[in-house]
């Protein structure tokens, strides 16, 4: 079996991420452009399991042997989005064309009053949803997020902006935790935004289709939505070229129930639909998937021993 994602070394460290931030709020984003493209070409030729990862989802996408130069323009936009983390915590969408699609089922949604769970993957920019702030202003956006997996970026983006350092749920804090702040936020009509497409090491996994083979997708997110009981919302912020975003929202399920006595077949439904739609955008936006391991090969640990969320709670 292939290194857990978890395990990949974090790239750069604080100095020379202190570097590209200082550069990028001085040089501007047209100058670091350009200095993506070494940078890049670097990975490229260096990073042999992101290359490889790259090359093989890329394959899979295509339907034939994924050349080098997809491969190179995959980490380039890779390198785009994770520079415009910079500028979005930095200046917000000024800099930017954002498309936003779907924000009246969002809103609709809010004025439930249930709270929100917006449920995402890492494709594209998940740093574009706090266009979210203009949008819907009085609404309470909190985010989960894994600080320790990379602590060094993680420190220098909350800098630029504390609030939204304070709006992060960090997971690595351990499920009863994550639960209770989740469901707080909810309660007061709030939104939490999270990535459902890797799952943290020793996490439970099940495998359903997805670009022609089964890959392993982690079922905690969907166990924290049947607890919750909110409804429940797609959310892609893809890169499309230059300075522009598509930022889309979509309607999942208005709940999500996994009842004790069909549990393992509610989730596989669940997932599939999931899969389903992480297939659609990225055969939409093929360039925005960045999940750089081996994807497919991730070990499948079976459930039948996870405690349910709302049995703990009922515990």
């Amino acid at each position: 079996m292939s290194d857990h994602w978890q395990n990949q070394r974090e790239g750069g460290n604080r100095f020379w991420l202190s570097v590209l931030v200082a550069a990028a709020l001085n040089l501007g984003r047209r100058f670091l452009l350009l200095c993506l493209y070494p940078i890049s070409l670097y990975y490229l030729l260096r990073r042999g399991a992101e290359r490889r990862a790259s090359r093989d989802y890329l394959t899979r996408l295509f339907g034939r042997p994924a050349r080098m130069r997809e491969v190179f323009k995959h980490l380039y936009f890779f390198a785009t989005t994770m520079l415009d983390r910079i500028y979005l915590l930095a200046h917000g969408e000024r800099d930017f064309d954002i498309e936003v699609g779907g924000i009246e089922e969002l809103q609709h949604r809010i004025a439930q009053g249930r709270g929100v769970l917006l449920v995402g993957s890492h494709q594209g920019s998940f740093e574009v949803m706090r266009v979210l702030a203009a949008r819907c202003p009085d609404v309470p956006l909190r985010v989960l997020l894994d600080k320790q997996k990379t602590p060094a970026i993680t420190e220098l983006l909350e800098a630029l902006a504390p609030q939204v350092g304070d709006a992060v749920i960090d997971v690595s804090q351990g499920g009863a935790a994550i639960t209770l702040a989740v469901a707080e936020t909810c309660r007061t009509g709030g939104m939490v935004a999270l990535l459902a497409d890797r799952g943290r090491s020793h996490e439970t996994l099940r495998r359903v289709d997805f670009l022609g083979e089964p890959a392993p997708f982690p079922i905690g997110p969907w166990l924290l939505a049947s607890t919750l009981q909110v409804p429940v919302m797609l959310c892609f912020g893809l890169y499309r070229g230059k300075n522009r975003y598509a930022l889309h929202f979509e309607p999942f399920m208005e709940s999500v129930d996994i009842p004790r006595e069909a549990r393992h077949q509610a989730i596989d439904t669940v997932l599939r639909r999931y899969a389903q739609r992480l297939e659609h955008y990225a055969r939409a936006e093929p360039y925005n998937w960045f999940n750089f391991y081996d994807f497919w090969q991730q070990e499948s640990t079976q459930d039948a021993a996870v405690t349910h969320p709302r049995a703990a709670r009922e515990a």
